[in-house]
């Protein structure tokens, strides 16, 4: 039998103007938008459609602006090809709340004031502990752990996310991910690239957001489903409801094993991967993770054509 996995991307695939299209083209993304405008008081969505850049990439915007834009493409997806459904749901960091809400576990409106109150949380760890990451290239996750392993707790600095072979991501204080970042060079790093984030995500420095969003979760009436949910901090799939509650809020602090969750995938034999939501950084992942079946991504409305040429995945 055919398996779909839906995947969603995380903080840093946002830019304005995305979901726009469908915006303007499909009158379920029109209504999610706006749903989304009147749940939150404000007009997020002429933040996303006209930006600035600047205030897009606010913690508390980015987070709510891309859970709400995967939300409305997976909802235009869903209502042009109804057949096409998921065995495996799964996102990397933020996107595991899209996947939350795109595997039944939670509504669209629950899961968006969860994602609020991280959003607001985490924009406020960021505010305080002014922190950064990095991009490590070409080292294996194992050196690039050994490194920072050496380094703390001297030094506050930490491995934020697994990604693909040769591709692992720092996180820490300004002075802790500099100090790193010359320790992984000399370790035989090709490069280490500062990222244009706005804080320290999945390091210690976020335990105040940490905090702050257990209860949140904790009280979030998440429900059981038939859908295979792949998760981060564990790296590959979680069942029970405790056990989902648990990673959602670890994985604030703890790393994104985002390789690990795509090879548990591919051990259960999924036949396409489609990433819904802005940009396409997860389908290259899985070209760098040497998954052979069709990977694609819904970013604009004529990526629909492409996905409708695929036999469609059934449960």
């Amino acid at each position: 039998m055919s398996k779909s996995a839906f995947l969603f991307p995380g903080q840093g695939a946002q830019y304005p103007g995305m979901g726009r299209d469908f915006y303007e083209a499909f009158r379920s993304a029109k209504d999610l938008f706006d749903e989304a405008d009147d749940l939150l008081s404000f007009g997020l969505s002429k933040i996303i459609f006209e930006g600035p850049e600047a205030l897009l990439t606010e913690t508390k915007h980015s987070q709510l602006a891309i859970f709400v834009t995967s939300s409305a493409l997976l909802k235009t997806l869903q209502e042009c090809m109804p057949d096409l459904t998921p065995s495996v749901c799964a996102g990397l960091s933020l996107g595991e709340y899209t996947a939350l809400f795109a595997s039944g576990r939670l509504s669209f409106a629950e899961t968006l004031q969860l994602v609020k109150v991280r959003a607001n949380a985490m924009n406020d760890a960021c505010e305080s502990s002014q922190g950064t990451m990095a991009a490590v290239l070409g080292l294996t996750a194992l050196q690039v752990e050994e490194v920072i392993s050496s380094l703390y707790p001297a030094h506050s600095v930490w491995v934020a996310n697994f990604n693909c072979p040769g591709q692992t991501v720092i996180s820490g204080t300004k002075e802790g991910v500099a100090v790193a970042s010359v320790a992984l060079k000399e370790k035989g790093a090709k490069r280490v690239l500062p990222l244009q984030v706005h804080g320290a995500f999945h390091s210690g420095l976020m335990q105040p957001a940490q905090d702050r969003l257990a209860p949140a979760v904790l009280e979030a009436a998440i429900q059981e489903t038939d859908i295979a949910f792949a998760m981060n901090v564990p790296g590959g799939f979680v069942k029970g409801v405790e056990q989902i509650k648990d990673n959602l809020i670890r994985q604030v602090t703890h790393s994104v094993r985002w390789e690990q969750s795509v090879q548990a995938m591919m051990a259960e034999d999924v036949s396409q991967y489609i990433e819904i939501g802005c940009g396409k950084t997860l389908t290259g992942m899985n070209r760098k993770l040497g998954v052979k079946v069709p990977s694609m991504s819904l970013d604009k409305v004529a990526d629909l054509d492409q996905i409708a040429k695929q036999p469609q995945g059934v449960r």
